[in-house]
């Protein structure tokens, strides 16, 4: 049997490009180059049928480590909790105001972006704090 060594990261939503532009500034992804021929993205786009330009975009991590982000767009919009969730790793190693200090600071950067804060979550013995927080498109991600 053949081991699974990547996986991708699906996000359906509205406007593609808008959210993937959004979490390359959160998580310092790229945009990869268009298809060959093709000087931009918007050049290639126009190049498809009206219903299926600015469908989709990816965006995917410099150094190849992470997983490579896909975002589609879905007719239906966001109704209920995603099911599925990124945690953006920010405060690792640290604990009480010194994770909260990195906590804010990164949680500042975001809404500047467009995100949304959610309720803070602080450390209980077992876990330590995090901050719940919404993309541009109202996907929930978790501080940590």
């Amino acid at each position: 049997m053949a081991s699974i060594r990547q996986v991708q990261i699906t996000f359906d939503c509205a406007n593609p490009e808008r959210v993937a532009r959004f979490w390359c500034e959160v998580l310092g992804y790229v945009v990869p180059p268009p298809p060959k021929g093709f000087a931009s993205w918007d050049d290639f786009h126009r190049t498809l049928p009206p219903e299926r330009q600015g469908s989709s975009f990816a965006c995917n991590d410099p150094s190849g480590a992470g997983p490579r982000l896909y975002f589609q767009r879905v007719p239906e919009g966001k109704v209920v909790k995603n099911r599925v969730h990124l945690d953006v790793r920010v405060g690792t190693g640290l604990v009480g105001e010194e994770r909260l200090a990195a906590l804010e600071a990164e949680c500042a950067r975001l809404v500047a972006l467009g995100a949304v804060r959610g309720q803070l979550l602080r450390a209980d013995g077992e876990n330590e704090s995090c901050l719940l927080m919404q993309d541009v498109e109202g996907n929930e991600f978790c501080l940590d």
